[in-house]
């Protein structure tokens, strides 16, 4: 990790099978919106989103993703890789 203060992921995020693209992009925005989220695309296949996210600990880290991401209604499932090298 080139922070060591930092514990960086990706977290890819699925919504329910029937959204809308216009629901994708909402989503999108609010994500990109949350604190210590410094990416987010919208991409095709088995996930709707990627998020890179930082946090100063990997508590903070499942806070985050926990609280903040995984409460945003429509998102049905997160998977989340943690930097490692």
């Amino acid at each position: 990790m080139a922070d060591k203060n930092q514990w960086k992921a990706f977290v890819l995020i699925k919504f329910g099978t029937s959204t809308h693209l216009n629901f994708a992009r909402l989503t999108k925005e609010k994500i990109a919106k949350i604190e210590r989220v410094k990416e987010v695309y919208g991409v095709f296949g088995r996930h709707d989103i990627i998020a890179r996210v930082e946090a100063p600990s990997l508590e903070s880290l499942a806070s985050l993703i926990a609280d903040k991401i995984r409460s945003i209604p429509g998102i049905i499932s997160t998977e989340t890789l943690v930097v490692g090298f």
